[in-house]
């Protein structure tokens, strides 16, 4: 069956596998792309499941040297370990392959990740969820990649997207079950991460490699092809727009409980509804983006537009219900925010960097994720509330909107002027 056409401009054709993934529909497709799907939440897993319990926690190390700064680094401290190695995540991806350090990272994970369960010491604590984090690298490497190689044009969007959906939807969902497993002690919810042994095993069965060509092959192939430079350039544009993505994105998340507690809702089970109800507008973000069938680089100003839009109704917002539309505006602009990001730094890279470009990417979007509330911190002392710094990342957002609109039409200008100069040259 011939490949798709690509759907982006620049979009590489994808010939260096042995055998393309030809089959997109039936009982194996289904549970390859699932378990894609389900890869890719552990990370968020990782980072929202222990967000509950962090006060029992506390109250547990509370003799324990440094504990009310080092309690809260076990939520935080596996996202940074995930964004400083994910590049050389990446490179072992490109060079040892996607499908055997999946494997590999996926059955570590269950290990890393319920150590708690058995440790009583705090330090050692934080060296498990070191090494959660640098599972977290390599599997949602591994995952990103695969999709990409098993998928071309309108089909790898698709489901790059679908991918963004699940991440977005399964935060909510674990942040209910650790809630739930942490009202039974603070070490229930650790158990948690032994769901990847059971994934593990299935991966093994139902995932095909996809190893290079043979040497003879590769030898009838100009040598070139195979020593060109790494694209630096495209991605470090990507990555850059990444960060402020990430944290343009997270900041709903992360921040709506103290919003909403700076207008005087303190019931958790409001807070709850009203972070479910933002959490849902960002799985219709991804929803309509992937039915835009546009390229990134089209929808990501008037995405960033929806976004900024979506923060100044929040800074304007004296009242909860107020502040909940301002998010769902805000959210429904992110949700079509990180598919756009993530299929823009795709779609222009072939198979052998692949792998090093979805680890900077990846490294990118979780770098952005950490700094939010530092930098939130930060411009909050500053002006004084947490609402007018949520308004001045709108007004920043804002302008890179402008900027990317302005980028955008003098590119395709540039275009059009390099289309007419042949005729008239001739």
């Amino acid at each position: 069956m011939p490949a798709d056409a690509p759907l982006l401009p620049g979009s590489p054709v994808d010939d260096d596998l042995d055998a393309r993934v030809a089959d997109v529909t039936g009982a194996a497709h289904k549970l390859r792309i699932s378990l894609l799907m389900t890869g890719s939440c552990l990370p968020v897993l990782g980072a929202v499941l222990l967000a509950p319990v962090l006060p029992k926690m506390q109250d547990h190390f509370e003799g324990a040297r440094g504990a009310e700064a080092l309690v809260p680094l076990v939520l935080t401290i596996p996202a940074l370990a995930l964004a400083l190695l994910a590049p050389f995540a990446g490179i072992i991806v490109d060079r040892l392959g996607r499908r055997r350090l999946l494997l590999v990272a996926t059955v570590v994970y269950a290990l890393c990740g319920t150590a708690p369960l058995w440790l009583d010491s705090l330090g050692g604590i934080l060296v498990s969820r070191v090494l959660v984090g640098v599972c977290e690298a390599a599997i949602m490497t591994c995952c990103t990649t695969l999709i990409g190689d098993f998928y071309q044009g309108p089909q790898r969007v698709r489901y790059l997207s679908l991918q963004t959906m699940c991440t977005a939807a399964s935060a909510t969902v674990f942040f209910v079950v650790g809630g739930a497993a942490g009202s039974a002690g603070w070490r229930v919810p650790f158990w948690l991460y032994a769901v990847s042994l059971l994934i593990a095993p299935l991966m093994a069965i139902a995932l095909p490699g996809t190893e290079r060509k043979s040497a003879s092959d590769r030898q009838a192939r100009p040598v070139s092809e195979y020593r060109r430079p790494f694209p630096w350039r495209q991605m470090r544009s990507t990555c850059a727009l990444t960060v402020f993505g990430a944290m343009v994105f997270y900041t709903v998340p992360v921040e709506m409980s103290y919003l909403l507690d700076d207008l005087g809702v303190t019931s958790s089970g409001v807070i709850g509804l009203a972070t479910a109800v933002a959490s849902a507008a960002t799985v219709v973000g991804v929803v309509a983006f992937a039915r835009m069938r546009r390229a990134p680089d089209v929808v990501l100003s008037p995405v960033l537009a929806v976004c900024s839009l979506g923060f100044g109704l929040m800074y304007l917002a004296d009242s909860a219900p107020f502040l909940v539309v301002g998010a769902v505006v805000n959210c429904l602009g992110t949700g079509m925010l990180l598919p756009a990001l993530l299929i823009r730094g795709m779609s222009r890279l072939e198979f052998a960097d692949r792998g090093r470009g979805t680890g900077l990417w990846t490294s990118a979007m979780f770098g952005g994720t950490f700094v939010l509330p530092l930098v939130l911190l930060g411009v909050e002392k500053a002006v004084g509330a947490l609402a007018s710094a949520v308004g001045l990342l709108g007004a920043a957002t804002a302008l890179m909107a402008a900027g990317l609109l302005w980028a955008h039409r003098r590119q395709a200008a540039g275009g059009l002027l390099g289309d007419a100069a042949p005729e008239q040259s001739g």
